[in-house]
């Protein structure tokens, strides 16, 4: 995660700039400092938008750490002018070329997510002396697959009219389709709706959708002299895995890096992709250390709620009503989104209808937050969010951490435990633990393998206390015991595990098939 949704100059989004293409301004965003890489883009977006999420602003701020990063909206869709007639792959290559040119740009890697694949290989195969290298996330030599029959054809045409339909609503199937690990996020499903409509309006969409059946570069492949780095996640739903497979096949230079997972949007899901693509750029992997809390305020939310600022911890009595603390800890729980103040009326005062005087009531409650963090709270007439530019929490830190040692020692107790009744709560709660059981369920197997028996048990204990259903974590635990000599609680530990499984229906093996522990 990043920094908070902001789109005002001096708050560290890059500024839009145009570049003059043949009939239209293409937008484009300039900024960090290393190799440079022009990043094409997928079927619609909206770069100066994009920095609101703050899943998304991390992922761009993370391009920005090691490169030079240019990215830009094809005309027809985002901030670049808009047109009825959209372009075909031809004319994008042109568009790019109006970009590089206005960033003074001669050599570069390309990097295409989806869409924007193709168009990389294309302008590699026509301007091999342009290219330093070309990265292809979650794409190939075509999206959609070129050997459609008539039939095949026509479904695909029905399903895109039935998209542009329901596109930019709560029908939307996007969210779904392209980032399923976040679909439980009711807050990014709503942010997204949004995003659709300034990404690209529905009959813009349709004519997109329309081009992409036709896109297919197989054939200038062997014209592609540049190495080529293919990163997909093997459960990708938009576009499968095979397709990658077989572009990689037909290059001559080519490096394809799979990963777990279904989610097609980049920034989504696990991000250890990164330190391929910055392997790639620039040969090596800076390090990147774990958030630290220091100065200023800070607030921790896992394990139970505190506050403290310039180190000293905020009393209670401070707070003034319990109303300001829970609205401190609902704005951490967005984790820097904006939450709309209706929303905040209901979670508050449940029991309330009239908006004039929650709209007083929200105001006092505002004041008292600013008061204890010195600030630290961005409002407007319909949102409030937490400035995490200047306030330092626990779970920003931990949804950061892309290091499984690191996310495991962060994870000190879970979210908000007092708040556990509340419905708000749980959505975050439940994230955190997955995201904890995943990385210690990681340095668990990398002990067994090392033969580390008391490390294995101890990460299965954490792993337990979080997930009683856990079965490799049951399994990991029994084998360490036994490993250590603790056949008592070894056999305890099995008792535990088949009474846990037993509720869902699951049968456990016999103790006595555990008796050579980790050997």
């Amino acid at each position: 995660m990043g920094n908070p949704p902001t789109s005002h100059a001096g708050t560290g989004v890059p500024p839009i700039r145009f570049a003059n293409a043949r009939g239209a301004r293409i937008a484009y965003q300039d900024y960090g400092e290393g190799p440079t890489i022009v990043a094409v883009p997928p079927t619609a977006q909206n770069i100066e938008a994009a920095w609101e999420w703050p899943d998304l602003r991390s992922m761009f701020e993370g391009f920005g750490s090691f490169s030079r990063w240019i990215q830009f909206d094809k005309r027809g869709t985002g901030a670049s002018d808009r047109r009825s007639q959209m372009p075909g792959i031809d004319e994008r290559v042109h568009d790019l070329e109006a970009v590089m040119a206005a960033a003074d740009v001669e050599r570069c890697f390309l990097y295409g997510a989806s869409e924007g694949g193709p168009m990389c290989l294309l302008f590699a195969a026509t301007y091999p002396e342009r290219v330093e290298g070309v990265i292809l996330h979650g794409s190939g030599a075509y999206t959609e697959h070129p050997d459609l029959d008539d039939e095949g054809v026509r479904r695909r045409r029905a399903g895109f009219d039935a998209l542009c339909q329901v596109y930019g609503t709560e029908e939307s199937p996007m969210v779904d389709g392209f980032a399923p690990s976040l679909a439980g996020d009711p807050e990014f499903r709503a942010w997204h709706q949004r995003y659709e409509r300034i990404a690209a309006d529905s009959s813009s969409l349709r004519e997109l959708l329309e081009i992409s059946l036709g896109i297919d570069v197989r054939h200038i492949l062997p014209a592609v002299e540049a190495p080529v780095l293919l990163l997909h996640r093997t459960g990708d739903l938009i576009i499968p895995i095979d397709y990658a497979r077989e572009t990689a096949g037909l290059l001559s230079n080519a490096q394809l890096i799979e990963y777990e997972g279904s989610d097609h949007f980049a920034f989504a899901g696990d991000r250890s992709w990164m330190d391929d693509l910055e392997r790639f750029v620039t040969g090596t992997v800076s390090e990147r250390a774990p958030q630290t809390l220091t100065a200023g305020a800070t607030i921790q939310t896992l394990g139970g709620f505190s506050v403290a600022v310039d180190g000293v911890e905020v009393p209670t009595a401070a707070w003034g009503s319990r109303h300001s603390r829970q609205l401190c800890k609902r704005l951490v729980a967005a984790r820097g989104w904006p939450v709309t103040r209706e929303l905040l009326f209901d979670q508050l005062w449940p029991d309330e209808s009239d908006t004039r005087k929650l709209g007083a009531r929200l105001s006092v409650q505002l004041s008292a937050v600013r008061r204890v963090l010195d600030g630290g709270v961005i409002a407007d007439r319909e949102t409030v969010a937490l400035d995490v530019g200047v306030v330092q929490t626990d779970l920003q830190a931990f949804f950061e951490a892309e290091d499984s040692r690191a996310i495991v020692d962060l994870y000190v107790g879970e979210f908000l435990p007092e708040d556990q009744y509340d419905d708000w709560t749980s959505v975050v709660r439940d994230e955190a633990r997955r995201r904890f059981v995943t990385a210690a369920k990681e340095l668990a197997d990398e002990a067994l393998d090392a033969g580390d028996a008391a490390e294995v048990a101890r990460l299965a204990y954490r792993i337990l206390e979080v997930d009683d259903y856990e079965d490799h974590g049951h399994r990991l635990l029994v084998r360490a015991l036994l490993d250590l000599d603790r056949v008592g609680e070894a056999r305890r530990a099995h008792g535990r595990w088949s009474s846990e499984m037993s509720e869902l229906g699951i049968d456990v093996s016999p103790f006595s098939t555990f008796g050579d522990g980790l050997g």
